[in-house]
């Protein structure tokens, strides 16, 4: 999936490797509904999304909407999404924020070998019954697939800042 859209110094890979993976047999358990429709009306993170009042929802799939039961005790949630209009193939990126091309890994760009982003949103409401979780922004086009769901623990999944 070589794509001419390149900038200088980025390095895409010979082969994009959805074509040579190993099915690990991801489930997508639902979808995000979002008032991003193009990839050029789309935030490129949270903070963006929130200043641009970018509410959007998580709706289950009916098998799943069941998981949902505690969820309501959280306040806050982690959504692994697959961004499926990404790139995988670069493995040099040259953002337009950075001025020297950038490691794949060291970036938090969905293009990547496996397009799976991540958020932690704020919960505004849940409804177990249509499996919907209304929150309170997101980064990601309508209609992206969820990978998974799970709750934010402050106390476990916070990170306390080193000196730099």
């Amino acid at each position: 999936m070589n794509d001419s859209r390149e900038r200088e110094g980025e390095i895409s890979l010979p082969e994009d490797p959805a074509e040579f993976a190993d099915d690990g047999k991801v489930v997508f358990i639902g979808k995000i509904q979002s008032k991003w429709k193009t990839r050029v009306d789309c935030p490129k993170n949270l903070v963006q999304a929130r200043e641009r009042g970018g509410a959007a929802r998580i709706v289950l799939d009916e098998f799943w909407r069941q998981g949902l039961r505690g969820l309501d005790k959280f306040q806050h949630l982690i959504v692994l999404y697959w961004m499926d209009q990404a790139r995988r193939d670069l493995i040099l990126q040259k953002p337009r924020h950075k001025t020297e091309p950038t490691g794949v890994f060291a970036l938090r760009s969905p293009a990547r070998p496996n397009p799976i982003a991540l958020a932690i949103v704020k919960i505004l409401a849940i409804d177990e019954e249509t499996g919907t979780i209304e929150i309170d922004a997101i980064d990601c086009l309508d209609g992206t697939p969820v990978v998974d769901i799970k709750p934010h623990f402050a106390s476990i999944d916070a990170v306390e800042a080193e000196p730099v």
